[in-house]
């Protein structure tokens, strides 16, 4: 495990020495990795730096109002992109291009913040799995091979490169960041995106916005490392005696200590029947739900 309180001194003199006398913008996402990476540049640049989450239009409800009130204490910039990576990704289908259209839609929103704030250096929260799977070509995460290769900023900052999740936890706790940011569930960078099959649109991002809300409510007492809905394709059902043709909903938990591996969560029956029943009586336009019991590998933690 890291030596917390040496790796945080450490990098802050890092994110100085390669930042120099010029301006940063974080890109903040509000998960551990970010917000710890944001905390330890603020603490490194001051004004100097420019923090600026980005409301892609693909995260969990409350999403944008629950990071603007953990990050109150920084001159959050909170920029509003839905249409711009709805646009990006409309028609896309495989996997590896939705990840690289939502990796570069996000450089492309940063430099145009970029210049507008004359900065020179991109910081990201970047792990080592991100780098192991991105390079082991399991999948490109959106950080690392779905960034494009051309960027307008003279160096990417990325001070939590080789640490694991769980020692990333550790730096938050060393940090005293509030346990809702140090203990929160990983969420993918493409977000919602990745929790879909097939082609993002609108509807889609309502229906598995919505039953992600009633699966995190439901599983979170559970202590996942891990835990939402993805959004499959369409299935016949039959509601008041009516033959419906509505979406498929999975459900996912699992326990993990570095993401690398993962275990599936072993639930109550009455749980599982709960959450289907939820699902599918709040949301008209979903027919069934089903919960995945593969784990890390054969599996990735996420469906795409």
């Amino acid at each position: 495990m890291v030596n917390a309180e040496k790796f945080i001194e450490e990098a802050i003199v890092e994110i100085k020495r390669e930042v120099g006398t010029q301006r940063a913008i974080i890109a903040l996402s509000g998960g551990v990795d970010s917000s710890v990476c944001a905390t330890l540049a603020y603490q490194a640049l001051g004004d100097r730096l420019y923090p600026v989450y980005v409301d892609t239009g693909l995260m969990r409800e409350g999403e944008t109002e629950t990071i603007q009130k953990a990050f109150r204490y920084m001159p959050l910039t909170v920029i509003d992109a839905k249409a711009r990576f709805i646009n990006a990704l409309q028609g896309v289908l495989d996997p590896e291009d939705k990840r690289k259209a939502v990796g570069e839609t996000f450089i492309r929103v940063f430099e145009d913040v970029a210049r507008q704030k004359q900065v020179s250096y991109l910081v990201q929260g970047t792990i080592y799995p991100d780098i192991i799977e991105s390079e082991g070509e399991i999948k490109s995460h959106h950080n690392v091979g779905g960034l494009p290769s051309e960027m307008e900023f003279n160096g990417v900052v990325e001070p939590l490169k080789y640490l694991y999740k769980d020692e990333v936890r550790q730096l938050a706790r060393a940090l005293k960041l509030p346990p809702e940011v140090s203990e929160r569930m990983p969420f993918p960078g493409p977000g919602l995106a990745v929790r879909i099959i097939g082609e993002v649109t609108e509807e889609k991002l309502r229906v598995v916005g919505e039953a992600n809300a009633i699966v995190e409510q439901e599983i979170l007492s559970y202590n996942p490392w891990q835990t939402f809905a993805a959004l499959l394709e369409k299935g016949t059902g039959v509601k008041g005696d009516v033959r419906v043709h509505g979406w498929i909903i999975a459900v996912r938990a699992v326990q993990s200590r570095d993401g690398m591996t993962a275990s599936v969560l072993e639930l109550p029956y009455d749980v599982l029947r709960k959450i289907a029943s939820r699902i599918t009586s709040e949301l008209s336009d979903v027919a069934r739900v089903v919960y995945d019991i593969t784990p890390k590998p054969p599996a990735t933690i996420e469906f795409e």
